[in-house]
């Protein structure tokens, strides 16, 4: 094994490390259906992962054994619905890895965060099912029956997250909404602000032990909260959220310590990272409060991936005339 593949199995074991947090308060607070999530979305990434190498005449053991099909997995399963039909994990998976990650000719090559291109096709092609999430957690009984055999009844499972909430909002204030709503908890989405505590702690445990550096977290949550800041009018009808319920709900952490930092698909140099999160926070509240889904960080995180060129070309001009 080469230096740089230990180096990369290293720091594919502390991503994985740092996740547990974040899948650990989603496994409380949403049931099963993350489990069973986890284990769909491990075996067809690690399974589509095999086959592109073999077909591709790639060492299979070798390669599988640096764990980045493995974080995948687990990215996508933080991010999905936990008790969508069985079928929607699998996709997201095989596309993530097939499309986003091999295609480009494997790891190290990917022009943009593969968890995310497997999750925007299934958010494009399956909108009703990737919009709904779990009203309560379910046993693993009813969790299996619905995952794999009552999938269709959406409604009777399920319902609109805090963002979604937010953005049909016409009439109810913030507090009224807060008081009534399913959704909301005590200050962002009644489920996503724990998952979102503990990926914070999973991300401030990375930052620590160096695998990547501050500034593109710093970046994302630094413009997502003044934009937040900005455009917030208070608790009326017609308010947009506080910096507080965007930071919290959602996928916020995720796409802060987890996502954006992603050091293929992103920029190098620490300038452009800076740059690079702070357009992905920026794009993240332009799309939850004016566009068409509720939370874009996929979205958002693709569309800096194709800036990232422009992004480094500028830090190095930067570097040049800087004394």
């Amino acid at each position: 094994m080469t230096t740089a593949d230990a180096r990369l199995r290293n720091a594919m074991g502390l991503v994985l490390l740092a996740c547990l947090p974040g899948l650990l308060a989603s496994f409380w607070l949403l049931g099963w259906g993350l489990l069973v999530s986890l284990v769909l979305c491990t075996i067809t990434a690690i399974g589509c992962e095999a086959a592109a190498l073999a077909l591709r005449g790639q060492p299979v053991a070798t390669t599988l054994s640096d764990g980045s099909a493995l974080v995948t997995a687990v990215l996508l399963t933080l991010a999905l619905p936990t008790e969508a039909p069985w079928w929607l994990p699998v996709i997201a998976a095989a596309i993530a890895i097939g499309l986003g990650k091999q295609a480009f000719g494997g790891v190290g090559r990917n022009l943009f965060n593969p968890a995310m291109v497997g999750y925007t096709f299934v958010l494009l092609s399956f909108p009703l099912q990737m919009n709904h999430w779990p009203a309560h957690p379910s046993g693993l009984s009813d969790n299996l029956h619905l995952v794999f055999a009552g999938a269709g009844q959406i409604d009777a499972w399920a319902g609109p997250t805090v963002l979604d909430g937010l953005r049909h909002n016409r009439s109810l204030t913030m507090d009224e909404l807060f008081a009534s709503h399913p959704a909301f908890g005590s200050f962002g989405g009644r489920s996503s602000e724990w998952v979102n505590l503990a990926l914070l702690l999973g991300g401030l445990f990375l930052l620590q032990r160096k695998v990547y550096s501050w500034h593109a977290p710093v970046g994302l949550l630094t413009t997502l909260s003044l934009f937040s800041l900005l455009a917030w009018n208070g608790s009326g009808s017609d308010s947009n959220g506080s910096p507080l319920l965007h930071l919290f709900s959602g996928s916020t952490m995720l796409a802060a310590f987890f996502i954006a930092t992603e050091p293929v698909s992103g920029p190098k140099a620490g300038l452009a990272k800076l740059l690079f999160g702070a357009g992905t926070g920026a794009l993240i509240y332009l799309i939850r409060t004016w566009g068409s889904y509720p939370d874009g960080t996929a979205f958002a995180i693709l569309l800096m991936n194709l800036a990232v060129p422009a992004l480094d070309r500028m830090a190095a001009r930067y570097a040049q005339v800087t004394p």
